[in-house]
């Protein structure tokens, strides 16, 4: 699929598209890879310790659809990696949150339509899934445009899909970094929200390579959520800290038990494969054909939940994940 091909990556520069820029590079006989970024610095460091011919950076924010219209010339998949993403900054700068993952959702779709590029996915987030903040709520807004957008491409032939996922080891803003920080100043005790809580995590590595190969199978109008496995809170902070007490502090604004990738709302329209679940979009001309494996309904009550994920994590391979969080498949 991607053999002499072009890519443009939004986001190029956080920790999902570098981990992606390397995995093509390295994988790949690609022509070229556009990252689309706001900061310099990251594209500067990025082109220091990545030099290839084949990368290009544009200066540009999603809010800006002349340029990312500019940019996408000649694309041949976008994946759309950029968001605001921190929840609580996101609470406080609402229309901030709005701008950049609802109309920037929308500059992206027109861009591409734009440029006739063949294929747009897009990362979501389990937040987007029965949202309770305004990061989750913006977010979903993205994955209907996303979606939606299948009905608009009409002769462009583009066609859009989206991929949705949890918690990424080690990556910036999650737990993980933010106990191994306290363990590191010596805490006498880590904190916990709540001893109940659970959540899904999967590695950079997976991640990468879920959305290529969804990109790869996509038809147009999925919602791609991969199978994997969950971890409660409690757990987490005893294999990461096993000698060190911990205190409960209480669930902060925002924050859900459990993170939810699939209601039972949407079980009507998902189907379950080997390797991952696939929402089906609820478009007039949508058929399911083309993959390898058709997969099969989920039960009417279904929902794909941490706290009721058949498969979980336990500290051996957690320490596993933490200590190979760019390489491990688990």
């Amino acid at each position: 699929m991607l053999q002499q091909k072009s890519i443009l990556i939004t986001g190029g520069t956080g920790s999902f598209g570098t981990e992606l820029v390397k995995v093509l590079l390295r994988d790949h006989d690609l022509k070229k890879i556009i990252i689309y970024s706001r900061d310099e610095y990251k594209q500067a460091m990025m082109a220091q310790s990545l030099p290839d011919s084949r990368l290009r950076f544009f200066i540009g924010d999603v809010r800006d659809l002349a340029r990312l219209t500019m940019a996408m010339r000649e694309v041949d998949l976008v994946v759309h990696a950029a968001a605001m993403k921190h929840v609580p900054i996101a609470e406080y700068n609402p229309m901030e949150c709005v701008k950049t993952n609802i109309i920037g959702a929308e500059n992206v779709v027109q861009a591409a339509m734009s440029n006739r590029v063949p294929k747009v996915i897009a990362l979501s987030t389990d937040k987007a899934c029965n949202p309770v903040n305004l990061y989750g709520a913006t977010k979903l807004a993205s994955d209907k445009i996303f979606v939606a957008s299948n009905n608009l491409s009409g002769s462009t032939g583009t066609r859009f899909a989206v991929v949705r996922y949890g918690n990424v080891v080690g990556s910036r803003g999650s737990v993980v970094p933010f106990f191994r920080d306290l363990i590191a100043k010596g805490t006498d005790h880590l904190p916990i929200t709540d001893p109940r809580m659970t959540r899904f995590w999967i590695t950079l590595d997976k991640g990468v390579d879920f959305v290529l190969n969804s990109a790869e199978m996509m038809q147009g109008g999925e919602l791609f959520v991969p199978k994997i496995k969950s971890m409660s809170i409690v757990d987490l902070a005893k294999a990461m800290a096993p000698g060190i007490p911990q205190r409960v502090v209480g669930i902060r604004p925002g924050e859900k038990l459990h993170e939810v990738m699939i209601t039972e709302d949407d079980a009507r329209f998902t189907v379950e494969m080997a390797d991952r679940y696939i929402v089906q979009p609820a478009l007039a001309w949508w058929s399911y054909k083309g993959y390898d494996d058709k997969g099969k309904a989920v039960a009417e009550d279904f929902r794909y939940a941490s706290d009721n994920n058949p498969d979980w994590l336990d500290a051996d391979a957690l320490k596993v994940m933490l200590d190979n969080p760019t390489s491990v498949h688990g």
